[in-house]
């Protein structure tokens, strides 16, 4: 039986998880709503990680950490969107080599930062700030992407940039708002990993979470809640490992830990099976570049 104490403790623990996950997904969903396929969200992230790392060490200020954080990956992703939107390269190969750019960078910013620790970010009632705030972003956008014009120009964009382009939308400034947007919040999401999941920096230590980032985003079919229950869920599956014992979970730790990955793959490939799943909220555009006539 599971006593009160490990149940909220799980609870947090799933909470702080998920949370870099809801942050760092919301900004790609934004930024694939209007048609922009991102596939450099690990290396953003990363360079968030070590840049909100850095500042906070340096400054004193989390505040500052966490805005330093949110202009880097504005930062990356300014390249990506001059890269793709301007000069029309290639969205998968450019996101590929924005994510190779990140970790090399990031690798190489931090090690002076390695084996020191920042003091981790204040707790309300049991979670931090950003908890609370994940939760509120994912509202907002939904409601944004549903009742406001700037979100029914975004979701036109993304379905069909010709017409919107038609009649009188300025679809490149559009998508390079929603790239930077989606940057911003991969940035802040990498910080949260530094500064409070585990507030210290190690090379790496976003361990994939900016691909798992991006199958939530698949997952939740492109929907904003759906992105919540997906990451709480990848969340939960996440901290069994350290909490498998005390749930009396008789498996191996090695198979726990492989669990957020394995549940990852199977619950894509479920999706996949049926294409209309897909489909049904998927961007018609995401992935094309488009050129002004």
């Amino acid at each position: 039986m599971m006593s009160s104490d490990l149940l909220i403790a799980f609870l947090a623990s799933t909470a702080g998880a998920a949370t870099p996950l809801v942050v760092a997904s919301m900004g790609e969903l934004v930024t694939e709503r209007s048609g922009v396929l991102n596939l450099g969200m690990e290396g953003m992230m990363l360079v968030g990680a070590v840049t909100g790392f850095g500042v906070t060490l340096t400054t004193g200020s989390m505040t500052l950490g966490l805005l330093a954080a949110m202009a880097a990956g504005m930062l990356m992703s300014l390249v990506f969107g001059f890269l793709v939107l301007t000069l029309q390269t290639n969205q998968v190969a450019t996101g590929l080599a924005l994510t190779l750019f990140g970790i090399g960078v990031s690798a190489f910013v931090g090690r002076g930062y390695v084996g020191q620790t920042v003091e981790r970010m204040p707790i309300i009632f049991g979670f931090d700030g950003m908890v609370f705030f994940s939760i509120a972003l994912v509202v907002v956008i939904g409601w944004a992407l549903a009742h406001t014009r700037l979100g029914l120009v975004i979701r036109a964009v993304g379905e069909s940039p010709h017409s919107a382009h038609a009649i009188g939308f300025p679809v490149i400034g559009l998508r390079y708002g929603t790239v930077l947007f989606g940057g911003a919040l991969a940035g802040l999401g990498g910080a949260y990993l530094s500064l409070a999941l585990t507030p210290m920096w190690v090379e790496g230590m976003t361990a994939g979470r900016g691909w798992i980032a991006l199958a939530q985003v698949v997952f939740a079919t492109w929907k904003p809640r759906g992105v919540l229950v997906g990451a709480y869920l990848f969340g939960g599956v996440t901290v069994l490992q350290f909490h498998g014992q005390g749930l009396g979970l008789a498996i191996p730790s090695e198979f726990l830990s492989m669990l957020p990955y394995l549940a990852t793959i199977v619950v894509l490939v479920l999706i996949c099976r049926n294409p209309q799943t897909i489909l049904l909220n998927k961007p018609m555009s995401l992935g094309q570049n488009f050129k002004p006539d």
